[in-house]
């Protein structure tokens, strides 16, 4: 997967792409990190299409993405969005998981080999026939995941899947993105999270790639990180203070 020279202008004009970059192997887990503001959904978009380059292109599996090629790359490339009822709108979970394998022209023995196998990689055996709306935020993330899952995309793309989920549901995450057989691109603010995550991080900031590298040594470069607004390093304070031996008495 390609990035090259990609530049990004909304209709209001504000400029959230500008001559960007990037080179993403395949099977490598890539996080990207950068502030509010810092172009990073925007890049996340353009990856099956839901946006399409003012210039450059972005490239999957040496394919340009375009108008003309959006079912065949949306194959290959699915994004798990941050918001789980983005992408949940029939009323079941089987319903859900099978809507995109039968839309790609899979038969309903191969659809329904998916959708098991899909849900049981989410740990969701039983919740076939349960309505979407009455399932917890956490549970519409597993289920939203599988519904990428069940079209076998070559690239998973997430949209900051650590946002509002509790500390044992994170790590539950991390543990099922590390095992995905893809290439995956991870956007989050959740930093160490997606330290966990990850091979390598790209750092974005006003639209441009500021760096790029594997995920230990572009998070220990602190100015790196203060430069680009996404300093973390406050909370070594904290750590130390709670994993401090209580003195003794």
């Amino acid at each position: 997967m390609e990035a090259d020279r990609l530049s990004y202008r909304y209709p209001d004009g504000r400029l959230a792409l500008d001559n960007l970059s990037l080179n993403i192997e395949p099977g490598e887990r890539l996080g990207i990190i950068g502030a509010s503001g810092a172009g990073k959904s925007t890049f996340l978009l353009h990856l099956n299409g839901v946006l399409l380059p003012s210039s450059g292109a972005i490239r999957i599996a040496g394919e340009a993405v375009g108008r003309g090629n959006l079912t065949r790359i949306r194959g290959r490339v699915g994004i798990v969005f941050q918001n789980p009822d983005d992408q949940l709108f029939t009323p079941t979970v089987e319903e859900d998981v099978a809507f995109g394998p039968l839309n790609m022209g899979c038969n309903p023995a191969e659809t329904a080999e998916r959708v098991a196998l899909a849900l049981h990689q989410m740990k969701l055996e039983g919740y076939e026939k349960r309505s979407t709306h009455d399932l917890s935020f956490g549970e519409k993330r597993r289920v939203a995941l599988a519904t990428v899952l069940a079209m076998r995309p070559s690239v998973i793309a997430f949209d900051e899947p650590f946002a509002n989920l509790d500390p044992a549901m994170v790590e539950q995450l991390i543990g099922v993105i590390q095992g995905l057989d893809a290439t995956v691109v991870l956007i989050s603010q959740e930093i160490l999270p997606a330290i966990a995550s990850v091979d390598r991080l790209a750092v974005f900031h006003a639209g441009k790639l500021a760096a790029v590298g594997p995920a230990l040594e572009i998070a220990a470069d602190r100015a790196l990180l203060q430069r680009c607004g996404i300093d973390f390093h406050f909370y070594a304070g904290i750590w130390a203070r709670i994993l401090k031996p209580p003195s003794a008495p």
